[in-house]
């Protein structure tokens, strides 16, 4: 495999000067240093190339995950270089040509890429102008740059292509550099990119690739984690139709064949044979029970001093759950694979290409340099769900088979009982209410699994646990950003306040990141609580969380849903007297604490017969620093939204003591669209040139909370244990 490097597609001469253009705006900046990510990667080549005909590349280490991110990162190239945005191609997460910025999460990828490429690109364009003023012979804050190239106020101009001829971009950014006076593309709600292949038919997906020559392939286990395939002769596998070949390397069993349907029907072949749990027996009560029997390790997340609550202080107390969750991706994972020239090329869904070549690198036992990984999107991710793993399958598989490539897909069976699940998780909060009404106290006490076992090491990967290498350990996620204990921190303003992350190492089933970690339970936790203080001190649950918040933007964000919602004269369910069955809720929350700012008003009504839910209407509002693409940023908040419900309402995977027993959707449902909420309006808040924040995580918490202060609004019942399923709300209320 010989892959380009950097250095090979891009080129030029020398200009090293900078200056600072007329009525320009510094960028933001951390005591004058580059942005994150740009200062791992400070070359400029690395982020932008202009050839000499005036193309523009654009490189991002980060992925698109169906998040909108080429269309933002564009926008935000084509803004600060002064050119139409169909002017640049981007290059997204490719170990031969991208920096690698670690994996794509945590809403990490305007505010770490987003901002990396706003700083190269104000480098770029300041190189540019300097070469354009040596051309003009005039000072470089003379310089007009526009439409793709340089101007003078006498008429003079030159393309980007002819001046790129006299520059060198392998030079390090410089921090600090200052922004166009004004934006003319960020802002701007620009179609997606990414969607009309998605929406056609097209070729959108990893599993839609088609190779020449390509043999397609088919991985045997066991039907979910903990468990395997009996011993059985390979070699009548080896003579069903179609097979061409079956691999096996340990505990790793694979099976290629010309046509996919050869492969799934020797694959059925395999499994009729049957399957052992050699390891402990999984735990018969309820997971989210059954772990907190285990050892935990106290990690601390905050504490506030502050005097001692008042001894005739109301004490309030409560406990809320939710179960081990389901990525739910719509397309089970796949990968394709090429092994040629003694290295391996891996079209891969993963979120993170460069910690997975450095995974393969060591289940394959191979040089890093002779790994490429190459990110295309695939059916579904939010989290660690199979994408790496199939990834080593189908490496493993074309090893085999030198020179044809292999494409490797999961069955759906398999991604329901392979997958990492989101771990299970409990919350118990204890708060003083004073006599004045505000929180005297408060202790927040979290447990749960691990939230992060992303491949770092062959071991981290299930065929390199096949093939004997040791597994991974999980550990807590620090704070800020932190695991389970993300958003355990309330942003309100609390005295004599402390919380503990209980972190159990061991866990019964496989469990690694979900979109937000733990962030969802805890705001559903804290953000529920709330309500139950603003009813034990008799007040508003808006007014009640503003008379306990400092920030103003989280204000801001709050006061923009209270208007658009009409909070105040909101129909009012069995919270506000009237029993029908018809109620609202509210939410607010800043994801980590660091990122955006989203708060949530719904409005449901429940058929207390039968239990269902139906939500009317869903009003939000969200903060995310400058809006690079607003549009793009409601999508992010309405799917979100519409995620969160899911797992809130309808979501739980199934155990019993051998393994998983939700193998498809019908054991697994998710939210269908007559569950869908009837409207959503979304409030983009924008602040320009303040810092990217980042959006997709921000209202999967808000949307939990509001929703379970919506029902305890609507039937007078707080029901603290998700899913908050239909026979769920009928027991509540029948007892």
């Amino acid at each position: 495999m010989t892959a380009p490097t950097r250095r090979h597609v891009l080129g030029g001469a020398l200009v090293v000067a900078f200056s600072l253009a007329r009525g320009a705006v510094a960028q933001h900046d951390d005591k004058g240093k580059l942005p994150v990510d740009l200062a791992k990667s400070p070359m400029l080549d690395s982020w932008i190339r202009i050839d000499a005909s005036g193309k523009i590349t654009v490189f991002t280490g980060k992925a698109e995950l169906g998040q909108g991110l080429k269309t933002a990162l564009i926008q935000v190239a084509a803004d600060e270089l002064a050119v139409a945005p169909e002017s640049i191609d981007l290059v997204t997460a490719d170990t031969a040509l991208t920096p690698d910025e670690g994996v794509t999460a945590g809403s990490h990828s305007m505010q770490d890429s987003g901002t990396a490429i706003l700083n190269a690109a104000a480098n770029v364009r300041a190189l540019l102008a300097e070469a354009a003023a040596w051309r003009f012979a005039m000072a470089a804050d003379q310089v007009e740059m526009h439409d793709g190239a340089a101007h003078s106020l006498n008429g003079q101009s030159a393309t980007y292509g002819e001046l790129a001829a006299s520059l060198d971009l392998h030079v390090e950014a410089k921090p600090n550099m200052p922004r166009r006076p004004k934006s003319t593309v960020i802002g701007q709600s620009l179609p997606r990119i990414d969607i009309p292949a998605k929406v056609s038919g097209g070729q959108a997906y990893v599993q839609d690739m088609r190779l020449p020559r390509m043999l397609h392939a088919r991985v045997a286990r066991g039907p979910s984690d903990g468990t395997r395939l009996k011993d059985q002769d390979l070699d009548v596998v080896r003579k069903l139709p179609g097979v061409e070949r079956v691999v096996q390397e340990a505990g790793f069993l694979a099976i290629l064949a010309e046509k996919e349907w050869h492969a799934v029907k020797a694959l059925q072949h395999v499994q009729a044979i049957g399957w052992i749990r050699p390891g402990d027996s999984l735990p018969t009560a309820d997971i989210r029970e059954a772990i907190r029997q285990l050892p935990a390790e106290d990690v601390p997340i905050f504490a506030y001093p502050g005097p001692p609550a008042p001894a005739d202080g109301t004490s309030v107390t409560a406990r809320y759950s939710r179960p081990c969750l389901m990525h739910g991706s719509i397309g089970p994972s796949c990968a394709v694979a090429l092994w040629e020239n003694d290295g391996v090329t891996v079209w891969t869904h993963s979120q993170g290409v460069g910690p997975l070549r450095r995974s393969l690198s060591g289940l394959l036992k191979l040089p890093a340099d002779k790994v490429r990984c190459i990110h295309v999107e695939g059916s579904g991710c939010y989290g660690h769900n199979g994408a790496d793993d199939v990834a080593a399958d189908a490496a493993l598989a074309a090893r085999a088979v030198p020179g044809r490539p292999v494409r490797l897909q999961w069955m759906r069976e398999q991604e329901h009982g392979w997958e990492p699940l989101g771990s299970a998780m409990t919350v118990e909060l204890q708060a003083t209410l004073a006599g004045d009404g505000k929180v005297a106290s408060w202790r927040h006490d979290v447990w749960s699994n691990g939230h992060n076992s992303r491949p770092q090491s062959g071991g981290g990967l299930l065929a390199g646990q096949e093939l004997g290498m040791p597994k991974q350990r999980m550990r807590p996620i620090p704070m800020p950003e932190g695991g389970g204990s993300r958003n355990g921190n309330p942003i309100y303003a609390l005295p004599n306040a402390t919380g503990v992350f209980h972190f159990i190492e061991q866990a019964p089933v496989r469990v690694s990141a979900l979109r937000g970690l733990g962030a969802q339970m805890n705001i559903f936790a804290i953000e529920s609580f709330m309500d139950e203080l603003a009813k034990a001190a008799g007040s508003d649950p808006v007014a009640f969380r503003l008379a306990h918040l400092q920030d103003e933007r989280a204000r801001d964000a709050i006061q923009t849903v209270v208007d658009r919602f009409g909070w105040a004269k909101r129909p009012r369910g069995t919270g506000g007297g009237g029993g029908n069955g018809r109620g609202c809720g509210f939410a607010f929350a800043r994801y980590k604490n660091l990122a955006a700012y989203c708060a949530i008003a719904l409005e449901i009504t429940i058929d207390r017969d039968s239990g269902v839910i139906a939500v009317e209407r869903v009003v939000a509002s969200v903060d995310s620093g400058e809006a690079v693409n607003p549009d793009g940023i409601r999508n992010q908040i309405e799917g979100g939204i519409v995620q969160s419900l899911s797992w809130t309402v309808n979501e739980a995977v199934g155990f019993d003591t051998h393994h998983r027993t939700s193998f498809d959707w019908s054991a697994y449902p998710i939210l269908r669209f007559p569950q869908a909420p009837k409207t959503v309006e979304v409030h983009v808040i924008d602040r320009p040139r303040q810092p990217f924040l980042g959006t997709g995580e921000a209202s999967q918490g808000p949307a939990s909370a509001a929703l379970g202060n919506a029902v305890a609004d609507a039937l007078g019942v707080r029901v603290r244990d998700m899913p908050l399923s239909p026979d769920r709300l009928k027991g509540a209320l029948g007892s």
